[in-house]
C-alpha cells in the first residue's frame, strides 16, 4: 500500500520486496485448512451439478476471504498487538464462516451471509485506518474496496434471508460478481475514482509465498482424505492401488506448481515494475482455478478409493476431468503471466490434451475407476517429467548431444517460433524447450 504514515508501527516495514509470513498468518491458515475440508466434503454429499455450482459459490467467498486478508498482512504488521487481535476476530469469524458451509443452502444461510460480510468490510475498513485513509484527502484504496464490498453485501443478505436454495444462488452469484470485478475495475466508485497502481505496492515475496501456502493447504486435503479413507478400508490390494495412486497423483501436483512455477512466480512478482498488478491476475485470479482444481482431484481420491473397481461414471469422470482441466489450466496461465515466454508451456497444453483423450477413453469405454484415476495420476506425472527435465539440462539439448534427427528439428523449430515472435534474446541453455 502506498501509503503517508510510514511512522506508524501498525503497518510493515518492508526491506525491498520482502517482507517475512509472521507466525499468526499460518496460525490464521488453519481456519481455511477447515474450509477446505468443508468444501470437498459437501460437494462429495451433493454430487450433481447444482450441488457443484454451489459448491463452487461458497469456495469463491472463501477463497475471496482468505486472499484479502492476504492482501491486509501485506501492508500491515502482523507481530503488532492491534493486528494480532484484528486476525484473532477474523479467525473467529472464518472459523463460523466455515461451519456454515455443510448447510449454507439450508438453514445456515444467513449465518454464513453475516460472518462474510462482517469479515470483508470489518477488516477493509480496519487496514483503512491503520493506512491513515481516514485522516487524508486522497489514495483512498481501501475505503473504495469497503464501499465494494458494501455494495455486494444486501444481495449476500437477501440471499441468506432468501427460503429457497435456487433464489439463494441467485443472489450470492450477484455478490460475487460484483467481487470479482472489483480488481479489474481498480474499484472504480463514483466521486471517490479508481485505484492506481501505486496504491497496490506490495512486498512480492510475500504474496508469491502465502500463495503457495494456500496451494500447501489444498494438496494437504488431498492426502488426509486418502489417509482417513484408506485407514477405514480393508488393505485389499485394489485399495492399496488407490492410495498409492491418490497420494501419488498429490505429489505429481505438488511438483507440477513448486518445481518451477512456485520459484519463479516469487522472482517475477519481486522484481516486476507494478508487483500488485502481478499480485491480481497470477495470484488473486488465476490460482482460483489451480486450488479449485486441486479440491476436485481430493474429492476423486475418495470416490476412487471407496469404489475402485466400479465402473466409471459420470459424476467422477467430471470431477476428475473438471479438476485436471482447472489446476493445469490455471498453473499453465499462471506460468505464462509469470514469465517471460509469450507461449503457453507446451508440457501442460500436451497434459490437457491428454486429459482429454482420457475423459473420451473413460466415457466411452467405462473402465473400472481405478484405472481411469491413474491415467489421470501419469498425466499428472507427464506433466512434471516434461518440465522438470527441459529446466534440467534441456531435453533438445539431450537429444542434440545424442545426436538425435529429432533434437535438431526441434531446434529448429524453436528457433523459428522465437524468430516469428520477435524473441531477439537468443535462447539460453535449456531454453529451447524451457516453455515447459
Amino acid at each position: 500500500m502506498n501509503d503517508h504514515s510510514t511512522g506508524n508501527s501498525l503497518l510493515r516495514q518492508v526491506h525491498g520486496s520482502h517482507a517475512a509470513v509472521g507466525y499468526i498468518e499460518l496460525f490464521f491458515d488453519l481456519v481455511f485448512v477447515f474450509a477446505i475440508t468443508q468444501l470437498s466434503h459437501r460437494l462429495i454429499a451433493h454430487l450433481d451439478w447444482l450441488g457443484a455450482l454451489q459448491t463452487l459459490v461458497l469456495f469463491l467467498a472463501i477463497w475471496w476471504a482468505w486472499i484479502y486478508t492476504t492482501w491486509a498482512t501485506n501492508w500491515i504488521d502482523p507481530d503488532h498487538g492491534g493486528n494480532r487481535l484484528m486476525l484473532g476476530l477474523g479467525m473467529v469469524v472464518s472459523l463460523i464462516l466455515s461451519s456454515a458451509i455443510p448447510h449454507a443452502f439450508a438453514g445456515s444461510g444467513l449465518t454464513f451471509a453475516v460472518a462474510y460480510v462482517t469479515l470483508q468490510i470489518g477488516r477493509s475498513l480496519y487496514v483503512s485506518w491503520v493506512c491513515g485513509e481516514w485522516t487524508r484527502d486522497d489514495n483512498w484504496s481501501l475505503i473504495r474496496i469497503s464501499l465494494w464490498f458494501a455494495a455486494s453485501a444486501p444481495l449476500w443478505i437477501l440471499g441468506g434471508l432468501a427460503a429457497d436454495p435456487s433464489v439463494r444462488l441467485g443472489w450470492w452469484i450477484g455478490a460475487l460478481a460484483i467481487e470479482t470485478a472489483g480488481p479489474s475495475f481498480f474499484y472504480w466508485v463514483p466521486g471517490l475514482g479508481r485505484s492506481s497502481l501505486d496504491d497496490w505496492e506490495i512486498a512480492g515475496g510475500h504474496m508469491a509465498e502465502r500463495c503457495a501456502l494456500f496451494i500447501i493447504i489444498a494438496l494437504g486435503e488431498g492426502v488426509l482424505i486418502t489417509g482417513a479413507t484408506f485407514g477405514k478400508l480393508e488393505p485389499t490390494l485394489p485399495t492399496i492401488l488407490a492410495f498409492l495412486t491418490a497420494f501419488l497423483g498429490s505429489f505429481a501436483m505438488w511438483w507440477v506448481y513448486f518445481d518451477v512455477g512456485a520459484k519463479r512466480g516469487a522472482e517475477h512478482i519481486e522484481h516486476h515494475e507494478h508487483p500488485g498488478v502481478v499480485g491480481r491476475d497470477a495470484f488473486t485470479y488465476w490460482h482460483i482455478p489451480i486450488v479449485a482444481g486441486v479440491i476436485l482431484i481430493a474429492v476423486a481420491d475418495e470416490l476412487t478409493l471407496a469404489h475402485p473397481l466400479e465402473p466409471v461414471h459420470g459424476d467422477f469422470l467430471l470431477v476428475t476431468a473438471g479438476g485436471m482441466a482447472l489446476f493445469l489450466g490455471g498453473t499453465m496461465t499462471f506460468k505464462r503471466i509469470t514469465s517471460r515466454n509469450k507461449w503457453f508451456p507446451p508440457s501442460h497444453t500436451a497434459g490437457l490434451l491428454l486429459a482429454a483423450a482420457l475423459v473420451v477413453w473413460g466415457w466411452l469405454t467405462h473402465p473400472p475407476t481405478l484405472l481411469f484415476y491413474a491415467g489421470s495420476t501419469l498425466t499428472f506425472a507427464f506433466v512434471a517429467l516434461w518440465e522438470w527435465g527441459s529446466y534440467h539440462g534441456g531435453w533438445i539439448e539431450r537429444m542434440e548431444r545424442r545426436g538425435w534427427w529429432l533434437g535438431r528439428l526441434l531446434r529448429r523449430y524453436t528457433n523459428w517460433r522465437l524468430a516469428g515472435m520477435g524473441d531477439k534474446h537468443p535462447p539460453r541453455h535449456g531454453e529451447g524447450d524451457r516453455a515447459a
